[in-house]
């Protein structure tokens, strides 16, 4: 509490200067931190105000044996509070508070890989919305006979990227095949990757002369006006070469922005890889999506079994897993990265 407080008020001088506003872009992220901070000071100290009152109450129960369900029900609430503020504990990474964007890739496995790319979005949709984060499809393609081939996904909320960075890896999935006339079990891989959303990229160039814009008539999903016109937006970085596409947008400025966050996120990882290895605590090495490099499993058949390979958490709550209920997965992730 202390380190927040001192945060705080050196924010508060900040945003009192006269010019702050001057750069917008810069204002808009530290004014979002600063309000994070300060929604967490205000749950800790809240908190600990409970814990005085109860303390108070304790004492008062010597003389009166009438107060101790009382205590029981407040400490009981009090622990369920305090254990939601520890997890918070665990997004101590630098860019945990910010937004996330998701991508996710078909890997081995042909149309079962495809359709399990799809599961797994919508997963991540049930996920969002159980978490009230706002979840948005900036880009996607469409598989051959089924599911996706890949899609890409931004995902808005308190510390969006802190819950979802554990989905890094690849993701492999044992079943009987609905596209298997001999009902045979199959095996199919995703890869699943997480960047944080970044607002302002410090000591980074990002000028408009190292950017190739290139429009094209968009292939996705969003009706006959976008399949008619030409929104769909490709942004290439000229001196790093990466390459990005979004479409979902009818309007092609709204598909250009989308395309230069997913573009920011993904300079971010670049140049820093090329300073430190310190990325993999942010993005994760990159793996491709086959046997032996899978970092959660879920088994269907013949049995039910979801495990992660990194935490060893496992549970048989397949359905639930796939419904979205993935909090235990990310905090066994969490947790074991903290030991580390």
């Amino acid at each position: 509490m202390d380190g927040l407080k001192q945060q705080l008020l050196s924010w508060d001088k900040e945003i009192a200067r006269p010019d702050f506003w001057l750069e917008s872009v810069k204002a808009k992220a530290l004014t979002k931190d600063y309000d994070n901070a300060k929604t967490e000071f205000n749950q800790w100290h809240d908190l600990k105000k409970e814990l005085d009152e109860l303390l108070e109450l304790v004492k008062l129960a010597k003389q009166d044996e009438a107060l101790l369900e009382e205590i029981r029900l407040k400490l009981e609430k009090l622990e369920n509070n305090f254990k939601q503020l520890e997890f918070l504990v665990l997004f101590a990474g630098q860019y945990d508070k910010n937004n996330a964007i998701l991508s996710i890739h078909a890997g081995t496995g042909g149309v079962d890989a495809q359709d399990w790319a799809q599961m797994l979005l919508r997963m991540y949709l049930r996920f969002c919305e159980r978490h009230n984060f706002s979840a948005k499809i900036i880009d996607e393609v469409a598989g051959s006979e089924a599911g996706l081939k890949n899609v890409v996904l931004e995902v808005a909320g308190r510390y969006a990227y802190g819950w979802l960075k554990s989905e890094n890896g690849v993701h492999r999935l044992v079943r009987i095949s609905p596209f298997d006339a001999e009902k045979m079990r199959h095996t199919s891989f995703a890869l699943v990757e997480v960047l944080p959303e970044i607002e302002e990229i410090k000591e980074i160039p990002l000028r408009d002369d190292d950017l190739k814009v290139e429009v094209m008539r968009s292939s996705g999903h969003g009706g006959q006006s976008v399949n008619t016109t030409d929104s769909a937006v490709r942004l290439t970085h000229l001196p790093s070469g990466l390459s990005v596409k979004c479409q979902n947008e009818r309007s092609q400025l709204q598909n250009k922005n989308n395309a230069l966050k997913l573009l920011k996120a993904k300079l971010l990882k670049y140049y820093t890889e090329q300073e430190s290895d310190k990325l993999k605590e942010i993005k994760g090495e990159y793996l491709r999506a086959q046997w032996g490099n899978q970092a959660r499993s879920y088994v269907l058949q013949p049995y039910k079994l979801v495990k992660d390979h990194r935490s060893t958490y496992e549970t048989a709550d397949v359905d639930g897993v796939l419904a979205g209920k993935i909090n235990e997965l990310v905090e066994s992730y969490l947790r074991q990265k903290i030991k580390k």
